[in-house]
């Protein structure tokens, strides 16, 4: 099983978990400058194990890191999951022992946990690819830019971690919103840049 990381710092995986994300976008070719090229220059060849092949018409080839209705697990740091009871049974099964866990550089960084021993999974619904700012704002709140109704005069923003609370970036329009939001995870200058991106559409799977 493949695992798949949220931004922890702007609240992606709690996002996940409490069901108001269910799309990601994660770059497609990252060393190619579209041009004026959109989603309409993309050919799908669907491969023989099922998953997809996108090629664009000047002959770049990317294949989709996921695949249509395949599970894939939540990556979480073995830290924040230790006094999980589920966590725990999965580890013994495993014969893994939680001493073991804590040495572990999982602890500290879910880019190195185990898929299997992740507690929670979604399932890939679907998989398109566009380019960044042909997002729609119905995709921008699946993407899980929240919407306000306890703020004055901002209508649309998304959560990130201070040293000990959490804050609010606040804006008027879902896209201003998500344009901030890609832009803090990627990098300054990924919104304008306007990158082809693979945009998965998820469910979270329940247990």
């Amino acid at each position: 099983m493949k695992k798949i990381m949220f931004n922890d710092k702007y609240g992606l995986t709690r996002a996940v978990l409490q069901g108001r994300k269910t799309q990601t976008r994660r770059i497609a070719f990252k060393s190619f400058q579209p041009g004026m090229m959109t989603s309409k220059d993309v050919t799908i060849e669907t491969l023989r194990d099922g998953s997809f092949r996108y090629m664009l018409s000047n002959g770049l080839i990317n294949r989709a890191t996921y695949s249509v209705g395949e599970p894939v697990a939540i990556a979480q740091k073995y830290s924040d999951l230790m006094g999980n009871d589920l966590f725990r049974c999965l580890c013994n099964y495993k014969g893994v022992s939680l001493e073991s866990v804590s040495d572990q550089k999982g602890f500290t960084s879910k880019m190195y946990v185990r898929a299997d021993l992740m507690i929670h999974h979604i399932r890939i619904k679907n998989i398109r690819v566009e380019r960044l700012q042909e997002i729609s704002d119905e995709d921008c709140i699946a993407e899980g830019i929240r919407m306000l109704t306890d703020v004055k005069f901002y209508e649309y923003g998304y959560d990130y971690k201070k040293k000990d609370s959490l804050g609010l970036c606040l804006t008027h329009t879902p896209r201003e919103a998500y344009a901030s939001l890609i832009d803090k995870i990627c990098g300054a200058g990924t919104w304008e840049k306007d990158p082809f991106v693979f945009v998965y559409d998820f469910e979270l799977i329940i247990p």
